[in-house]
């Protein structure tokens, strides 16, 4: 059995937004057991990951060390047509994920007790990101 749907996640800028429980829920509306789901950004700028979700330090931290590793207005960037954070988004997205692939079990993803499924917007401006999420299992 094969499942698709695509979410939209409004994001207000940069920043992470926890997308677990919609995941979640498309699975459990699939009727996939178990098997795999694969969630996938369909943006250059924003991206995906599987972090810790007790602690909102922890994704704090990410940003700050990403700030550092590709900063807004670096004189190094060529491509700036939206803005000082153009290019910044863009290598941001790069280093990081635009999919997971994440395993199903009775109905769930099989996310360990300090996991959290977040998207990763790294422009300032709001946007409205989407992101398909694809089950397949039985």
């Amino acid at each position: 059995m094969i499942s698709q749907l695509e979410l939209q996640i409004a994001t207000s800028g940069r920043g992470t937004y926890d997308v677990t429980a919609q995941v979640q829920a498309a699975i459990k509306e699939s009727g996939v057991a178990i098997g795999m789901c694969n969630v996938f950004i369909r943006h250059t700028s924003a991206s995906l990951m599987l972090c810790e979700n007790a602690d909102p330090a922890v994704r704090h931290d990410l940003e700050s060390f990403m700030s550092r590793l590709a900063p807004d207005g670096d004189p190094m960037f060529t491509h700036t047509a939206e803005g000082p954070d153009d290019m910044p988004a863009h290598v941001r997205s790069v280093l990081t994920q635009s999919d997971l692939n994440l395993p199903v079990r009775d109905g769930r993803c099989d996310l360990g007790t300090w996991q959290g499924i977040y998207l990763w917007e790294h422009r300032h401006a709001p946007h409205e990101r989407k992101v398909t999420v694809t089950i397949s299992g039985e």
